[in-house]
């Protein structure tokens, strides 16, 4: 990896926006030590100054006068997580009085820091490579436990571990198709094909195919799915949402076509991020509010990875049920009978009648019974009865999915190549193409745009 190039100082906020008990402001560059000295007047100036050692003094603007109470840090480079000098303004927790420190450390030198900046630095300095660079934003994003430790296990490198091996392997053959384009009289000799053909199905081919079938169980640990709540009005979908997420979200009542909007939140079942959507009934007669809620409804319906048909277990089914389930009926969806505790025995039977051999789920979400079991359901249709293993192992994201692929696909090339008999040229250069859609992995050979439009997506002062 080549060494960091850019030598400028740059800071920024490194604590969410809002007020809170501390706030950070993060620099780094060249110009750190600096700007400390400038700013910071220690209250023991003999201890002030020494690496990676936290110092309690005031910060100070241009005329001497205390802007506020602080803990500053100076750590030198390399040990740091740019690999430059870094300082911290540990400071009360006041955006505007952060605001006001960060317009100091800019007058002192320093600028603006870009999205994702210190990160990048990180990345350029050969600190971190691109997969764990990249898990810095998933561990930031990450909403369930799960999430967390999936980004975790990639930060330490499990997942580049498994891709040098995988390279190593490659390289190897490749030096070996290289020397015996330089030596062709020998090419008989030096070229084992059994021995290649074992090592790219063994060593190369069975790696790269796992990882890309652990892609799928990542994306949900990562993204979450969608799951939509629909029906009639009346059927107590605001009243599963609010169970679900164990608190009054939605408001329920006894009046139809209460909800007129989508109301979406946030639940983990089993660790995997559940995206909730309650919808507004669906109806023949409404007002323009509650047609648009319902046209919204539909969409959401349209684009969820599930949809909770639900249905009043107390009544009978009505036309409106029947035109409702027409609609979500080709798409992956539970049937789920609410109000259980009201309903009569027969009615229940008839209504799973109803709907054949589909499992149908019969639940209380008033007196809270039958949500496990749905819980349940709504995982196993969505992630299959095996569910989603790859926790304690590192799942590639769909830009590392689109590069194992190229990289599979190459190899695959190269093993018909070699079955027929190819010149080792062609063989190098498929042993080539190979190693350079790994490097994009890593960022060995990933171009500047796509490096670009990772590091945007992080926030400043990351």
């Amino acid at each position: 990896m080549a060494a960091l190039q850019k030598t400028d100082t740059i800071a920024a906020i490194a604590t969410p926006p809002g007020t809170g008990g501390i706030g950070i402001i993060r620099i780094s560059g060249d110009g750190s030590l600096a700007i400390l000295k400038r700013l910071f007047r220690p209250h023991h100036p003999q201890a002030a100054f020494e690496s990676h050692k936290l110092s309690y003094g005031t910060l100070c603007n241009q005329e001497g006068e205390v802007v506020d109470e602080i803990l500053a840090v100076y750590m030198k480079g390399p040990a740091t997580y740019t690999r430059e000098d870094v300082v911290e303004f540990h400071c009360h927790g006041s955006p505007l009085l952060l605001r006001r420190v960060l317009q100091l450390v800019f007058a002192s030198g320093a600028r603006p820091a870009d999205p994702g900046e210190f990160t990048k630095r990180a990345f350029l300095a050969g600190r971190l490579d691109l997969t764990q660079a990249e898990a810095v934003i998933e561990l930031l994003q990450a909403e369930t436990d799960r999430g967390i430790s999936l980004a975790v296990h990639q930060l330490q490198g499990q997942l580049s571990q498994e891709l040098e091996a995988v390279r190593r392997e490659l390289i190897a053959i490749l030096a070996v198709l290289e020397v015996a384009i330089d030596f062709p009289d020998d090419e008989v000799e030096l070229l084992d094909v059994n021995q290649i053909s074992t090592q790219l199905a063994q060593n190369i081919l069975a790696p790269l195919e796992a990882l890309i079938r652990l892609a799928s169980g990542g994306k949900i640990i990562r993204e979450g799915i969608s799951v939509v709540i629909a029906g009639r009005p009346n059927v107590g979908k605001s009243s599963l949402l609010n169970t679900l997420l164990q608190e009054d979200r939605a408001l329920v009542t006894p009046v139809a076509g209460t909800t007129r909007d989508t109301i979406e939140e946030l639940i983990s079942i089993r660790g995997i991020p559940v995206h909730l959507v309650d919808t507004a009934g669906i109806r023949a007669h409404s007002d323009l509010v509650e047609e648009l809620g319902m046209e919204r409804a539909r969409r959401k319906m349209k684009a969820a990875d599930l949809v909770l048909f639900l249905v009043d277990g107390s009544v009978e089914l009505t036309d409106r049920d029947e035109e409702l389930y027409a609609f979500i009926a080709e798409r992956e969806h539970l049937v789920v009978i609410n109000k259980e505790d009201r309903a009569d025995p027969e009615q229940l039977a008839q209504i799973r009648q109803h709907f054949g051999p589909r499992q149908v789920l019969a639940i209380s979400a008033q007196e809270n019974r039958g949500v496990d079991e749905l819980k349940e359901a709504v995982y196993q249709a969505v992630c299959g009865e095996q569910g989603v293993q790859e926790v304690g192992r590192c799942a590639p994201n769909l830009r590392h999915l689109v590069a194992l692929e190229k990289t599979a696909v190459a190899c695959r090339g190269l093993e018909a190549a070699l079955d027929s008999g190819a010149s080792c040229d062609l063989l190098a250069v498929e042993a080539q193409a190979a190693l350079d859609y790994l490097g994009d992995i890593i960022g060995l050979t990933t171009p500047d745009d796509v490096l670009e439009a990772i590091f945007a997506e992080f926030c400043i002062g990351k």
